[in-house]
């Protein structure tokens, strides 16, 4: 194994199979994998976040991960203690002589541990916050696209969380620059490159499966444990249009149907920003979906050995 990366990434849009390929891989490697996904921080939000921990036994041993299951259902989880808690996770895999496997379709997470970003715990700003009341999320979705720094497009599919991300741009224009608090790293980035129409075949039945599978009582036990249906409509995708549902908001087709194409509207961002890291400077291997995983971790080795 090449020893002059720091670790390994597997990026991809969601339902493009990066959760199965990183287990087999690190099981093949002996070493452990650090989740890159905002949500499945989240203890109790499992379904709706496609944690699949079954993915993590392969071949009857259980892969180690970390960034999973960290944070209670309501809280409000964030890139800054992200590149916190990633750092720790790292740090103890390397102790063990590992390559740590970074995985996940965060973009913003990823890129802020490979570039070593220094970011900044914000406050919250009320008076900008009583400003932006009342703009529609695409309104506020162009307001961001207007800042130069790194903004998270990929998650924002609710007026709260693109008014949060508007607040910590404004913070962070208004502080003096300052040293990064961490050392890029390199990595090996590989990419699970998914054709269109298969990516959008592989979310709809994944979401019909989700709905099956017990989505929806699901939401309803994280309401009934006193989150609030705003503090779960923040959350986007499955758990904001599941709760527009309970609370009576939307009829059960009206649901499925517009939460089908917000996630493949979601699929169609995390591309645009990977896209994004390519021009900013990342390498990213893209390895097909639809070959066999045992002939991609054979393509990331030979890789890792140039």
């Amino acid at each position: 194994m090449n020893n002059n990366y720091d670790l390994i990434t597997i990026l991809g849009p969601t339902a493009c199979g990066k959760t199965t390929l990183a287990c087999e891989l690190a099981y093949e490697l002996d070493t452990e994998i650090i989740s890159a996904d905002s949500r499945q921080v989240y203890r109790n939000m499992d379904i709706g976040t496609g944690k699949d921990l079954s993915d993590y036994i392969v071949n009857g041993k259980t892969i180690p991960y970390h960034l999973i299951d960290i944070c209670d259902a309501g809280e409000k989880y964030n890139v800054f203690e992200f590149q916190h808690n990633f750092y720790t996770a790292y740090n103890s895999i390397k102790e063990k002589t590992k390559l740590p496997i970074l995985c996940g379709g965060t973009g913003m997470y990823i890129e802020s541990v490979l570039k070593g970003f220094r970011l900044l715990a914000v406050p919250e700003n009320p008076e900008l916050r009583k400003s932006l009341e009342g703009k529609t999320l695409e309104e506020l979705t162009e307001m961001l696209r207007t800042y130069k720094n790194l903004h998270n497009n990929t998650d924002v599919d609710s007026a709260k969380r693109a008014i949060r991300a508007i607040e910590i741009e404004e913070y962070q224009q208004h502080q003096k620059p300052e040293v990064n608090e961490f050392s890029p790293l390199d990595s090996l980035i590989i990419g699970i490159d998914i054709e269109r129409e298969e990516r959008r075949r592989k979310i709809s039945k994944r979401l019909k499966a989700r709905l099956e599978e017990g989505m929806i009582d699901e939401v309803q036990q994280i309401l009934n444990k006193g989150v609030s249906p705003e503090g779960l409509i923040y959350y986007g995708l499955e758990y904001k249009y599941v709760t527009l549902y309970l609370t009576g908001q939307l009829t059960y087709s009206e649901m499925y149907a517009q939460l089908e194409v917000a996630i493949h509207q979601f699929a169609k961002r995390q591309m645009t920003w990977f896209r994004g890291m390519e021009r900013r400077g990342f390498t990213i291997h893209w390895i097909p979906s639809n070959i066999p995983n045992k002939e991609k971790i054979e393509i990331i080795k030979s890789k890792l050995s140039n």
